[in-house]
């Protein structure tokens, strides 16, 4: 579980998130809700670690679940790749397209890490390996393996780097994976498959905070509860039995 108590942000001495308290518990599924500057992608950039918030106040406790860390610990006290390998995976609304960084060697990268946090005794995949290893993945994302030979996300649609977000996801499998705005530059027909691809991640070892202005994503993805932000702050919350009435009466 991810459990946010009393959580004041600031940025450059701008309050930005007043006293938020809400919880995100594994196995379960979550809309993050609210209009433009509510404060939805920075409490979501306050748990990934981003150094420009300023925490002043409350805390952000984290069940890992990692070997010697049996309790909840501290997520303010943990550097970014810290929180990476604790579970946490932020997928951006603007996913940045980074040259001279290699698709196949990062994902490689990444994976052999996550490897080690969750099996100190296992040995590093090799490249030899890897390569064998990922085919079965490309073929179930539908990703052309010539894709793996170009730079991270340099030159893809937004529909190619949501496939290559979920590989992602399907390689480390994190604890607490948070989408904003996945609807962001997808047609309807992108987006549901994207939302199909989610469903196929689901399990009740991990859990999706999904951030968005909308609630077509529950027609394709089981969601459990729903956060609502309103001027920074938490307004309502909602269990999903009455998300029919919502999309039709508003907020």
């Amino acid at each position: 579980m991810i459990s946010i108590k009393n959580l004041k942000v600031n940025v450059w001495e701008k309050e930005i998130l007043k006293w938020v308290s809400l919880d995100f518990e594994i196995g379960k599924n979550y809309l993050l809700l609210g209009k433009n500057w509510s404060g939805k992608s920075s409490l979501s950039s306050v748990i990934a670690g981003n150094p420009k918030y300023d925490v002043v106040g409350g805390e952000i406790l984290i069940e890992t679940g990692i070997k010697g860390q049996e309790r909840p610990v501290s997520l303010l006290d943990m550097a970014p790749d810290e929180r990476s390998k604790a579970g946490i995976f932020l997928s951006f609304q603007n996913v940045p397209e980074i040259k001279w960084i290699n698709l196949w060697e990062y994902l490689r990268i990444i994976y052999n890490i996550h490897l080690k946090n969750t099996k100190p005794e296992s040995s590093e995949i090799t490249p030899f390996i890897f390569k064998r290893f990922i085919k079965q993945y490309l073929e179930e994302f539908k990703i052309d393996e010539a894709f793996l030979a170009r730079d991270l996300n340099v030159g893809f649609s937004g529909w190619e780097k949501r496939k290559i977000e979920m590989l992602q996801v399907k390689l480390i499998w994190p604890k607490y994976i948070i989408l904003d705005e996945i609807d962001s530059g997808l047609d309807v027909d992108a987006f549901k498959t994207v939302a199909e691809l989610l469903a196929k991640l689901d399990s009740p070892n991990n859990t999706f905070i999904i951030i968005t202005h909308y609630f077509k994503i529950v027609d394709y993805f089981k969601i459990d509860k729903v956060y609502l932000l309103e001027d920074w702050k938490l307004k309502k919350e909602w269990w999903m039995e009455i998300v029919e009435e919502i999309k039709e009466r508003g907020f």
